[in-house]
């Protein structure tokens, strides 16, 4: 059976907040002001949204995210079936339990959205568990057993990344190379991740009336058992870390070897493809990026074609490829036949997941 997204949607909370002004909503903590200069000028982020005012309380949750997102996205088209399976992810939810695609169910339903029974799939994890969260709904459609789904990506960072919440272990006296320490492990993901939500609606026939993408294939893939734990989020203190030593020995030689799997079983090369849509934590990542993207090109020379929002829209970690491909559709003209690959990286034991649409 088929499956196509016949809808997107996205939401980004709250003004737009520059480089400047991030103080202002996640406070301040003793000497991140160099580590704040490096790391922004690093990355390329020059604005980002946070679900947060200026004194540190939350303007939305997690599911309110998630919720607002499924709404905008339901909105944009009708499903000619209703929505009988509903997967979620993000990396902080306040409820270890019942998972997070549970509670969206109950909020949506009080909204009238989604007020009947259904399926649901919970994903927990990093950068891919939205995306993990979106395979399950392709297969759940493509199987048969759901003529439509919904898949939700959303996060939260500001409220574990706010002063008044983190508690970063303080070593920096043991350490002549402050990168090193704990504290700059947590410390530096403050000017990094931001807030927002996607949402996607899966059908198994595209829209009679508009714009759908067919998907191709999906592939994942997890490297756990070759490498040490690159970035976690402890239960016990909400502290999230990432080792970025570990991150750079081991993220380009994974990617590489999983996109080498994905084209060869799928029989693929890149060129095929319109653009690409990957998720980038920084744009520090970008050169490398390109350069393992220019092997898998039938011809070395053509450079393969690529777009994010990163600078604009900021990391929003696991929602951030519904909230890419959502801006993508609306600020460009797609025609039928292109082709997109969507591309989602994950540093927490590095995780990858990639999945191929062409419009209809």
């Amino acid at each position: 059976m088929e499956c196509f997204i016949t809808a997107t949607g996205s939401f980004l909370p709250g003004p737009t907040i520059s480089n400047e002004e991030i103080h202002e909503y996640l406070g301040v903590l003793d000497g991140e002001s160099q580590v704040a200069q490096s790391v922004l000028k690093m990355n390329g982020i020059v604005s980002r949204h946070y679900a947060l005012d200026q004194r540190q309380q939350a303007t939305h949750d997690v599911y309110d995210l998630a919720k607002l997102a499924a709404k905008t996205c339901l909105s944009e088209a009708s499903p000619r079936r209703p929505v009988t399976f509903l997967s979620a992810g993000s990396t902080y939810a306040p409820l270890s339990g019942p998972g997070i695609a549970s509670i969206i169910h109950s909020r949506l339903g009080a909204d009238g959205v989604l007020d009947r029974s259904l399926e649901l799939s919970s994903h927990g994890g990093i950068c891919t568990s939205a995306s993990a969260a979106l395979v399950a709904a392709v297969r759940a459609v493509k199987l048969g057993e759901h003529e439509s789904a919904l898949s939700i990506g959303a996060e939260h960072a500001s409220e574990i990344l706010k002063a008044s919440a983190i508690r970063p272990i303080d070593d920096r006296a043991e350490h002549a190379d402050i990168r090193k320490s704990q504290w700059f492990m947590s410390v530096f993901l403050r000017f990094m991740l931001s807030d927002g939500s996607g949402a996607v609606l899966l059908e198994s026939e595209p829209r009679a009336d508009g714009l759908s993408f067919r998907v191709d294939w999906t592939h994942s893939m997890s490297f756990a058992h070759h490498a040490p734990l690159c970035m976690k989020l402890e239960n016990a203190n909400r502290l999230l870390s990432q080792d970025v030593g570990i991150l750079t020995r081991y993220l380009y030689q994974f990617a590489g070897e999983f996109v080498a799997s994905a084209l060869e079983k799928n029989n693929e090369q890149l060129g095929a493809y319109r653009m690409i849509l990957p998720h980038m934590s920084s744009y520090f990542f970008r050169r490398k990026m390109e350069k393992t993207m220019q092997k898998f090109t039938s011809n070395p020379s053509v450079t393969v074609p690529y777009w994010t929002n990163l600078a604009t829209a900021g990391n929003t970690g696991t929602a951030s490829i519904y909230v890419m491909l959502d801006e993508f559709v609306r600020q460009h003209e797609i025609m039928s036949g292109d082709r997109l690959l969507l591309f989602i990286p994950e540093s927490g034991q590095f995780n990858f997941v990639l999945v191929s649409l062409t419009a209809t």
